[in-house]
């Protein structure tokens, strides 16, 4: 069965050629022009992905994210003319997977997409055991995190990243090894993106973000997860 993509962008010119290049691919695509609509076909058709355009009429692409968040984990990738950094922070900090910036190569978009979709796929590497550590259950099986009895959300992402470092408690990585780990692709040297969601993992399942007990920082390196919460 082909994957469902959702494509939300409402300059025609831009979807039509990012319909066709998916579909030739062999991805079934539905495509959204406005961001009411865009959450409507979210939550109605389950799309594997969502490709979303930052600059919507209405409800621009960051409220939009949001909104799917409050009731989808679906990888999205986020499509921006803007090239400012904060720009793509933002996204990223309300939950976006990824991102784009305009303009870019199809080929570009699609190696994003195939990344997903794979790492979505495929079943836990490391180990398909419950993880459990100081007041967390990281159970790689139903893709659930629960952190003192309560159910925490995490996008496919934040889930995959918490995974990884679990599974190999005390060991230190560099942000480039985990953007080739997590993410699955070269990330052109955009390290931030682990930055911004290590934070947004820290404040979900730290007891306190600021001082953080379960992921932390090894200055001038990366990060670990500490084996003793």
């Amino acid at each position: 069965m082909a994957h469902r993509i959702l494509v939300v962008e409402d300059e025609r010119p831009i979807a039509e050629i990012i319909e066709f290049n998916l579909v030739r691919a062999g991805y079934e695509v539905a495509v959204a022009f406005n961001g009411e609509e865009a959450i409507a076909r979210a939550r109605g058709e389950t799309p594997d992905v969502i490709i979303l355009d930052i600059m919507l009429p209405g409800r621009d692409g960051y409220q939009v994210c949001r909104a799917v968040r409050a009731f989808s984990t679906v990888p999205i990738i986020m499509l921006t003319a803007k090239d400012e950094e904060v720009d793509k922070i933002l996204g990223l900090e309300l939950g976006a997977d990824d991102y784009v910036t305009k303009p870019f190569s199809p080929r570009e978009l699609l190696a994003r997409v195939k990344a997903i979709l794979r790492r979505v796929g495929q079943p836990p590497t490391t180990s398909g055991e419950t993880i459990a550590v100081g007041d967390l259950v990281i159970d790689p099986s139903t893709y659930e995190v629960i952190k003192a009895g309560q159910r925490i959300p995490l996008s496919h992402r934040e889930f995959e990243l918490l995974r990884f470092l679990a599974s190999r408690p005390g060991q230190v990585f560099t942000r480039e090894v985990l953007l080739d780990e997590v993410w699955g692709y070269e990330y052109y040297g955009e390290s931030r993106t682990v930055d911004v969601t290590i934070r947004r993992l820290r404040e979900k399942i730290e007891p306190d973000a600021a001082a953080p007990r379960y992921i932390v920082t090894k200055r001038g390196v990366g990060y670990s997860f500490r084996p003793q919460g």
